[in-house]
């Protein structure tokens, strides 16, 4: 499993409203600039975290963004299966069973779930609040 960009910045993002915000909304720009991640590339990832419900928008004079929950609220799993999509380390494990015509006798099969279960436990296990903490 390689996460992406998208994922990488998006939990950026989270730490940063984490750490900035403390209740106001803050601007894309400014996180932009902060963070070094090109304003346009963030506007999508805000987007998805808002569709999503991990933040609050304003849109407008003093808009921006901010977190809606508290850091407990938030994982790190939760954050990257949004903009990753899956945690998973093969596709069979993915996409199911009927995806693979060796799924019923797939000797490595097993070893995968394991590992997907792992990464799974360890990234549900880390919450933004978490993250803060170690700063």
């Amino acid at each position: 499993m390689i996460v992406s960009t998208k994922g990488r910045y998006a939990l950026r993002v989270m730490v940063y409203l984490a750490l900035k915000g403390e209740g106001g909304h803050i601007p894309l720009k400014q996180i932009a600039e902060d963070e070094s991640i090109s304003q346009k590339y963030l506007e999508s990832i805000m987007a998805t975290l808002s569709k999503a419900g991990f933040v609050d928008a304003v849109h407008g004079k003093g808009g921006g963004y901010r977190l809606n929950r508290p850091l407990s609220g938030y994982t790190v799993g939760s954050i990257l299966k949004l903009t990753e999509g899956s945690l998973a380390t093969v596709s069979c494990t993915t996409q199911g069973p009927a995806a693979c015509s060796r799924s019923t006798c797939c000797h490595t099969l097993p070893m995968w779930e394991r590992l997907d279960e792992l990464i799974e436990g360890f990234f549900e296990g880390i919450t933004l609040e978490d993250l803060v903490k170690e700063q």
